[in-house]
């Protein structure tokens, strides 16, 4: 027999499951706890007292035996001794006269009874009256493990496990309490300014990559007028500005867990479907035992007849018994009781399956708590986590509307606002702003969950940079930024307010936008009016060509240079509405060949462009219509010919050509043509001689020939009276003409890794020199007219430290005094 401590084990869940426990599982719990007694108390009689008393009952042919008390008899009489032949009479007093004694004699032992009682036990009682204790008991059992299957089946009790132990840190986190307190705050201020008919402040809106228009406006989080429900009383602390370190990491590892569990469990109905199974089980259970129970409870009676086989006649001399079983009235009123706390308990199984076909509860909306709270983007979730919620609401539905604020992305970016706002203060990012290289304050802010409010105080701020900030959001606070102009966005689609961007259309001039599909790039970028520059660095393949633009960069009239970099395989027509005020066009196309470059002859006021890496072999026919074009730069192509160079004399205004980096071999005799040029990039080819009608383009101030072949400088140099810069670094150059020195405007000149070994003494004829590069050649000694070169210092002259010290001493230490002087007068 099972103890009571072992049986109520089956039933013994953790006191945290009790949130997943509506009040008819509770119910049924202690219906069948009750139940369980009832079948031990039932089942311990029986054991203990449980037996049949049997009398013989005589057949119609026998006889009874009449059992009859002897006749009365007077004592004998006497002898008188002195008369022996004499009877002395005595009189005694009549007694009365006893009953006679009648009854049926059964001449059986009473081992015989013991016999015939165990008999008929098996015999006589019916079968329900000794097993229904048994039977109540193993129902029970099968009706608690029933109960609570979903608690202990592997692939349920994991994930209800996880839910359970996320519903309560949910419930009890601190950034839950604080969330709800400030809605039930705001909402008192909503009522208090409703009541005295105080105005309600607008709205502002944020304008987002996300929207399909940038006028379309989502409520911010600071602004929102929210309400609470009074039904549960919200614990408020209005002392809390911000959270603990700790309960932010917390709060933050919730947002994660709840994520997490949210996509494993609502992909499936598992644990539906078997709370579902067990309760059409008990169902079905509690159908039976009714059926067959009610059926049986009539043969539970105190007065049987037992008729035994005829072969034992001879051990007992009868057939047939009268018995009694003592335990009949006491089982049958269990009984009764069981059948009646069965029939409750197969009410609330109805009742269960009801509630449970009724309503869908594979679907829960959050609508409620997004009406009673500013949280009104809390997504309504379906299968299992819609149904755990179902069964939680049952127990308290303020356990939902907590777990709701982790649902909710405006609670986490709410949550992420204030961690973030109490990290990076003021006083931080201010030691984080730099100077740039333009002498320009600049704040670089690297992958955090948000823009600090601290930012928008950097009033002197002038360059903003943001990366890898995925909720970035920009509001009315950086009007105060009145030196803002130049904004990075580093795969980053910032969220912009209404007021913020109506101040950022009227003083931003500079935007770089870098991302990874162009749908990235804000709406509102294309609506920055008085924007000068826009970067845009990401994936404009030819199948999103269309969407760079489209009724976008037709409104940006006043910009004036486009950079793109990127894959395009040809020029996106939509750049052609900025043709008109378009100044300057680059393409980086990182190794993908450019194709289409026709809708480039619109762009007539081009004066710049830079087509990088685009794969060309050969100068494209429709730059030659840029008539306003000054600069040009082919850098990282594969042009190998440069024959059409001759069409540039028809561009009377190209200042500048950079045809670096690149393959080519010769330079055309044609290139005189163009007279205008006054810079020549040619480096990194492969050039082995330079023509003499390259030397007569006058204009000619900065010329750069390095990283090619030549061998030979011409002496034609000597022509070019206005050469500042000349580099043929990395060639096959032997000798260095003294013509070059007829060039006295130098400032800049790389000889170095070639194979010169004289360096001529004409070079202090370059009075205006100030950076001589020699390393990497053969030189023996340096020609100490360079103690002329006033402006060169030291470490502006690239050579060999040997080669500088055997220069006379008065030339070095003109050199470095000239260097010590400059330094001393820097500092």
């Amino acid at each position: 027999m099972f103890t009571l401590t072992e049986v109520a084990s089956l039933n013994d869940i953790q006191p945290t499951y009790r949130i997943l426990k509506p009040w008819w599982d509770v119910f049924m719990d202690y219906l069948g706890i009750v139940m369980l007694m009832v079948a031990i108390f039932a089942g311990t009689m029986q054991l203990t007292k449980d037996q049949v008393v049997c009398l013989p009952v005589l057949d119609s042919w026998e006889e009874p035996i009449t059992i009859q008390n002897p006749p009365e008899t007077s004592p004998p009489p006497l002898m008188n001794k002195d008369q022996p032949d004499r009877i002395v009479q005595y009189s005694e007093p009549a007694r009365p006269r006893q009953p006679q004694p009648t009854g049926v004699k059964t001449n059986l032992d009473f081992q015989q009874y013991v016999f015939v009682n165990q008999m008929c036990y098996h015999v006589a009682l019916p079968w329900y009256s000794k097993y229904f204790p048994y039977l109540a008991l193993i129902h029970t059992i099968v009706l608690m493990v029933s109960s609570n299957f979903w608690f202990k089946y592997p692939k349920t009790s994991s994930k209800i496990e996880h839910f359970v132990s996320i519903l309560g840190k949910c419930f009890e986190s601190p950034w839950t309490t604080k969330a709800l307190s400030e809605t039930a705050c705001e909402d008192s201020e909503e009522n208090k300014q409703r009541m005295t008919g105080a105005p309600s402040l607008p709205k502002h809106v944020s304008t987002s990559s996300e929207e399909g228009s940038p006028n379309q406006s989502t409520p911010m989080l600071a602004k929102s007028s929210v309400r609470f429900s009074t039904e549960k009383p919200v614990i408020e602390v209005p002392s809390m500005t911000i959270l603990d370190k700790k309960d932010g990491e917390q709060a933050k590892a919730l947002f994660e867990k709840v994520r997490k569990f949210r996509a494993h469990v609502e992909d499936s109905d598992l644990i539906y479907k078997l709370y579902v199974a067990q309760t059409i089980i008990k169902t079905f259970k509690f159908i039976l035992i009714l059926c067959y129970t009610s059926t049986f409870v009539a043969s539970i009676n105190f007065d049987h007849d037992c008729v035994q086989q005829p072969d034992i006649k001879h051990l007992t001399g009868y057939t047939k018994f009268k018995c009694t079983h003592n335990m009949a009235f006491m089982l049958k009123k269990l009984l009764i009781s069981y059948i009646a706390l069965i029939c409750v308990y197969g009410l609330v199984c109805i009742h269960t399956l009801f509630w449970l076909f009724r309503r869908p509860l594979k679907e829960y909306s959050f609508e409620k708590v997004r009406e009673e709270s500013s949280f009104s983007d809390i997504p309504d979730v379906k299968n299992d986590f819609a149904f755990l919620l179902h069964m939680v609401d049952q127990y308290d539905q303020l356990y939902s509307k907590r777990f709701g604020v982790f649902l909710s992305e405006v609670s986490e970016n709410r949550l992420r606002e204030i961690s973030l706002n109490h990290e990076w203060t003021f006083e931080k990012l201010r030691q984080h702003v730099t100077r740039n290289s333009q002498d320009k304050m600049e704040l670089h802010l690297f992958m955090l969950s948000g823009v600090p409010d601290a930012v928008f105080e950097l009033t002197d701020l002038e360059i903003l940079k943001l990366e890898l900030i995925p909720e970035a959001r920009i509001t009315a606070k950086v009007s105060q930024m009145i030196n803002l102009q130049e904004l990075h966005l580093y795969h980053c689609p910032a969220k912009v307010e209404q007021t913020a961007f109506s101040f950022l259309r009227d003083h931003l001039r500079c935007l770089h936008v870098k991302f990874t599909d162009v749908a990235e790039i804000p709406t509102w970028v294309y609506l920055l009016k008085n924007l000068r520059e826009l970067y845009l660095v990401g994936n404009l393949n030819s199948e999103n060509n269309k969407m760079i633009g489209l009724e976008s960069l037709r409104d940006l009239r006043h910009l004036k240079v486009l950079h793109l970099k990127s894959n395009l395989t040809k020029i996106p027509t939509n750049i052609t509405d900025l043709a008109p005020h378009l100044l300057k066009l680059v393409v980086h196309n990182d190794g993908t060949k450019l194709l289409v470059l026709n809708s480039l002859k619109k762009m007539m006021n081009l004066a710049d462009l830079e087509l990088h890496n685009c794969e060309l072999e050969r100068i494209p026919h429709a730059i030659f219509s840029l008539s306003n074009l000054q600069e040009l730069d082919l850098k990282s192509n594969n042009i190998r010919t440069i024959e059409e160079v001759i069409s540039f004399q028809h561009l009377k205004r190209l200042t500048c050509l950079k045809l670096w980096h690149n393959k080519i071999i010769t330079i055309p005799l044609s290139i005189s043509h163009v007279k205008n040029l006054e810079s020549l990039y040619l480096s990194h080819n492969k050039l082995e001689s330079l023509p003499v009608p390259l030397f007569s383009l006058l204009k000619l101030r900065y010329l750069d020939l390095s990283h090619n072949s030549i061998v030979l400088i011409p002496l034609e140099i000597g022509f070019l009276q206005n050469l500042q810069h000349f580099a043929i670094t990395g060639n096959k150059v032997e000798v260095v003409p003294k013509q070059l020195f007829k060039c006295t405007k130098l400032r800049t000149l790389c000889l170095g890794h070639n194979c010169i070994s004289v360096l001529p003494e004409k070079i202090g004829h370059l009075v205006q020199l100030t950076h001589l590069e020699l390393k990497g050649n053969c030189l023996d000694r340096l020609p100490p007219q360079l103690g002329q070169c006033r402006l060169l210092r030291r470490n502006c002259l690239l050579v060999e430290d040997h080669l500088f010290d055997s220069l006379p001493i008065e030339v070095k230490e003109i050199i470095n005094q000239e260097t010590s002087v400059t330094f001393a007068n820097g500092i």
